[in-house]
């Protein structure tokens, strides 16, 4: 296993996905990649070709419907809820008897639906043993962050096995109060779409001052990904970079100096409180079943 892993006994572990779609399969490929074998995860994917495409890639078994799953009591077994927020009502309730063992513990539940609280994932499900998860699109190529939140009865081995899942794909930072999971979802979770939108301004920036598209895209991304390397390998704050190439008078300094009069950084903040607030209203809106 990578060293960004948890030093965890996965050899017991059985993991069933309750969805293959794109995270899904990212987490699939990072697990495999990462010690775990295809024998050790289950897939419940409805669509067919969906299915198949996960056994031919992955050789991982797929079970065809939520009626046929079975677990195996005598595995350590965790449950991954890789499904639409607005399925997860219906869903968990389906999955909730299975989870029942007269003298055993049932599965580990780890949800990456955005949105859905700890309080009511485990009401639906009738289960405590719940851990609630926000990765993002990164995740895709193994560059993604995921913030964890668990409350105080899941213990610290559980914890360190839905870390060591989600470190499969790339880092993981866990939050002290699931509040601040919204505040999760704004930055990181929706962090991405962000960034491309300043992909987009800086490349078409370029554009508009003669560059043509290709040359305009190359510099912007290579520059973006490497500004992000550097700040990410320095223990400076970002704010001491971006003062150390902006020398007085000169061109960065006249850049930043319209930025500033235009309130960038307030409309960021903006955004991104708007995208906690609208976090915290889908959890209040799913939650009403």
């Amino acid at each position: 296993m990578s060293t960004n892993q948890n030093h965890q006994n996965i050899s017991n572990v059985h993991i069933t996905f309750i969805g293959g779609g794109n995270m899904g399969r990212a987490l699939i490929s990072g697990l495999l990649a990462n010690g775990f074998t295809p024998q050790q995860i289950s897939v419940v994917e409805a669509n067919t070709a969906t299915a198949i495409k996960l056994y031919e890639d992955f050789g991982v078994r797929n079970i065809g419907s939520l009626d046929q799953v079975a677990f195996d009591f005598s595995k350590n077994n965790v449950v991954v809820m890789a499904i639409k927020p607005q399925d997860f009502n219906v869903v968990a309730k389906g999955l909730a008897a299975k989870l029942k063992h007269a003298s055993l513990p049932g599965p580990l539940i780890l949800s990456i639906a955005a949105g859905i609280r700890l309080s009511d994932m485990s009401r639906w499900l009738d289960h405590s043993r719940c851990v609630r998860a926000m990765p993002n699109t990164p995740a895709l190529i193994g560059q993604g962050i995921t913030g964890l939140f668990a409350d105080a009865t899941v213990n610290a081995s559980d914890r360190n096995l839905a870390q060591t899942i989600c470190n499969a794909v790339g880092q993981s930072v866990w939050v002290p109060e699931e509040t601040l999971m919204d505040a999760v979802t704004a930055v990181s979770g929706s962090g991405p779409a962000y960034v491309f939108a300043f992909l987009e301004a800086m490349q078409s920036a370029g554009e508009k001052l003669g560059l043509d598209a290709a040359s305009a895209r190359k510099l912007a991304y290579a520059t973006l990904e490497g500004a992000s390397q550097l700040a990410h390998n320095s223990d400076e704050h970002a704010g001491v970079l971006r003062e150390r190439v902006t020398s007085k008078g000169g061109t960065t300094a006249a850049a930043l100096e319209v930025m500033k009069q235009e309130g960038w950084n307030e409309i960021l903040e903006k955004a991104i409180a708007a995208a906690s607030q609208r976090g915290k209203a889908m959890g209040d809106e799913l939650g009403k079943n």
